[in-house]
C-alpha cells in the first residue's frame, strides 16, 4: 500500500527506496569549495555588458506583454524619477545581464527582485511581526548569485540617493555579503526542521529593525479603513484618488469577487473557513509600486464580525517571471503564475501571510493576499549614517535564510567560505553595475523623450478599468511585447 501511494506521485521518487543519511555536512562543504576552481570568488567582481546588448527600452518592453497599455506611461514616468526607481522597474534588464555572466551552477529559489525596498516587516499568522523578503513577483529557480548581486546593487543605488559616499556604499555591501556568508554557515549546520522555523523578529540591539517594527504596528486594517475608504449613507466604499485608487465598473467588481471563490480553495481548511466568514463590500483598482504598474491590481474590502472587523485583500495579476526567458533549459514549468509566486514565497519565507493564495480571472492569473497588514519597510531616506551598514547586515541574514531553505546550504557555504574575498568581489560588481544602471537610466530617459506622442499620452484610467478583468478586452488595453 505504501509503495503504491508513493509511486502515484512523481515528486516522491526519492522516497521509493530506503536510504541512509546523506553525505556529511563536511563533505558537502568541501564539494562547494571545489566550485571555486570553476569560478573563483574574485571573478564574481567582473561586469562587462554583452556585445550587441539591446537598448534599455527595448529590453524593458519585452515584459510588457499582458500589461494594460494605458498604464505603461505611468510606469515609465515613475521609472524616470531616479536611477534607483529605474532599477526597481527594470528587473528584466538586470536579469538579461546576469544571464550573460558565469555562475557556480548552484541554484536556489530566487526572490528575483531582491532589493532593499522589497524586504520588510509584516504580521505572521500568530500576529507576531517578522522581517523577511516580501515581494516575489519574479520568483523562480535560478543561480544564487543573481539575488545577491541585485541586492548588493540596490544598496549602492539606495545609499547613494541618501547621500552616502561610494566608499560607504561599498562598505554596506561588504557588510551584507559578510552577513550572508556567516548566517549561511550557521544555517548549514541546523537540522532542516530548525531552519524551517527560524524567524527574524524584534531585537533590542538593532535600531533599524526596531524602527521598522514600530511603523508596522501602526499599519492595521482599522488604519486602512480610515485611509482608503469613506462612509456614505451607512456604507463603506473606497474613495476615488486617481490615479492610485479608483472604482471599477460593477461587472468587473462582480468578476473579481467571483474569483475569490476559486482563491478560497487554495487555502487550508482552517484559513478557508475563516476567510469565507467575511463578506465583500467594495472593489477598486489600485496602482502599486513601480515594476508592477501596468498589471491588473484590485483591492477588495470585506467585513467580518462587524464594522470594526475589516479585511482588505489584494488581487494582483502575475505575469511570467522576467527570468523565464533567460534561464538555461530545462526551465521550470509553470501552469499558474499566481501559484508560482505564492509557492515561491512560502519556500523562502519562514512565515507567510495566512491568507496567501491564488486564482484566475478573465484568462489572467492572480496572486491573492492581504493588503498592507502590519506591512512596513525602509523609507526612501532611511539609509543614512550607520543605518546603511545595519541594513546591509540584516538583508544578508534574510537572503541567506531564504536561500538556505531551498538549496544545499552546506555546499553553498563551502563556496562562499570564511574569508572576505566574496565580500570584496560583490562590492566591486555592485559599484560597476550601479554605473551601468545610471548609464541605462540616462538612455532610457532620452529614448522616452524621442518616442512618438502615444508613449507620452495621458492615461485613460476609466477605459482601462472597464475591461481589465474581462476575458475579451478591447484591443487598446493590452499590449504586445513591442516597445
Amino acid at each position: 500500500m505504501v509503495d503504491r501511494l508513493l509511486r502515484s506521485d512523481g515528486d516522491a521518487a526519492r522516497f521509493l527506496t530506503f536510504q541512509q543519511p546523506t553525505d556529511s555536512i563536511r563533505r558537502r562543504y568541501e564539494s562547494g569549495k571545489k566550485l571555486r576552481e570553476r569560478l573563483p570568488r574574485a571573478a564574481q567582481a567582473r561586469w562587462a555588458p554583452a556585445p550587441h546588448r539591446p537598448s534599455p527600452l527595448t529590453t524593458i518592453a519585452t515584459v510588457n506583454h499582458g500589461r494594460v497599455t494605458n498604464l505603461l506611461p505611468e510606469k515609465y514616468r515613475r521609472m524616470q524619477l531616479s536611477p534607483f526607481a529605474f532599477f526597481r522597474g527594470a528587473a528584466v534588464l538586470m536579469a538579461s545581464d546576469l544571464a550573460t555572466q558565469p555562475s557556480t551552477g548552484l541554484t536556489v529559489q530566487l526572490c528575483g527582485d531582491a532589493h532593499v525596498h522589497n524586504l520588510g516587516a509584516y504580521a505572521a499568522s500568530d500576529g507576531r511581526l517578522v522581517f523577511d523578503i516580501n515581494d516575489f513577483d519574479e520568483t523562480t529557480s535560478g543561480p544564487w548569485e543573481w539575488d545577491l548581486k541585485r541586492l548588493a546593487t540596490s544598496l549602492v543605488l539606495a545609499g547613494g540617493e541618501c547621500g552616502q559616499s561610494e566608499g560607504r556604499c561599498e562598505e554596506g555591501v561588504r557588510a551584507m555579503v559578510a552577513s550572508y556568508r556567516q548566517h549561511l554557515r550557521a544555517f548549514a549546520l541546523m537540522p532542516f526542521a530548525t531552519l524551517a522555523r527560524h524567524l527574524i523578529t524584534r531585537r533590542g540591539d538593532e535600531r533599524v529593525l526596531d524602527d521598522i517594527f514600530q511603523a508596522a504596528r501602526r499599519i492595521t486594517p482599522g488604519r486602512n479603513l480610515k485611509k482608503l475608504t469613506v462612509k456614505t449613507r451607512g456604507r463603506f466604499r473606497f474613495h476615488d484618488s486617481k490615479p492610485d485608487l479608483e472604482h471599477v465598473p460593477s461587472r468587473t467588481a462582480t468578476e473579481v469577487v467571483h474569483a475569490l471563490q476559486g482563491y478560497a480553495v487554495t487555502l487550508n481548511a482552517s484559513r478557508r473557513r475563516t476567510f469565507e466568514r467575511y463578506r465583500p463590500a467594495d472593489v477598486a483598482f489600485k496602482l502599486v509600486g513601480t515594476g508592477s504598474v501596468g498589471t491588473r491590481d484590485y483591492v477588495v474590502l470585506l467585513f467580518g464580525n462587524d464594522a470594526n472587523d475589516p479585511l482588505f485583500m489584494q488581487v494582483k495579476q502575475e505575469l511570467p517571471s522576467c527570468y523565464a526567458s533567460v534561464l538555461p533549459a530545462p526551465r521550470p514549468r509553470v501552469v499558474h503564475q499566481g501559484r508560482r509566486v505564492a509557492e515561491g514565497q512560502q519556500m523562502m519565507q519562514t512565515a507567510s501571510d495566512p491568507f496567501l493564495g491564488y486564482t484566475r480571472c478573465g484568462g489572467h492569473d492572480y496572486l491573492v493576499r492581504q493588503l498592507a497588514d502590519h506591512k512596513a519597510g525602509l523609507g526612501p531616506t532611511e539609509l543614512k549614517g550607520g543605518a546603511l551598514l545595519a541594513c546591509g547586515r540584516l538583508c544578508g541574514e534574510v537572503l541567506a535564510k531564504g536561500h538556505a531553505r531551498t538549496t544545499d546550504a552546506a555546499a553553498l557555504a563551502g563556496y562562499v567560505g570564511g574569508s572576505a574575498k566574496l565580500d570584496t568581489a560583490i562590492a566591486a560588481f555592485a559599484v560597476a553595475y550601479t554605473e551601468q544602471t545610471k548609464q541605462d537610466f540616462r538612455l532610457f530617459v532620452r529614448s522616452l523623450r524621442e518616442r512618438p506622442p502615444v508613449h507620452r499620452m495621458r492615461l485613460r484610467y476609466v477605459q482601462t478599468k472597464a475591461s481589465a478583468c474581462t476575458t475579451t478586452s478591447r484591443p487598446e488595453t493590452t499590449t504586445t511585447s513591442k516597445a
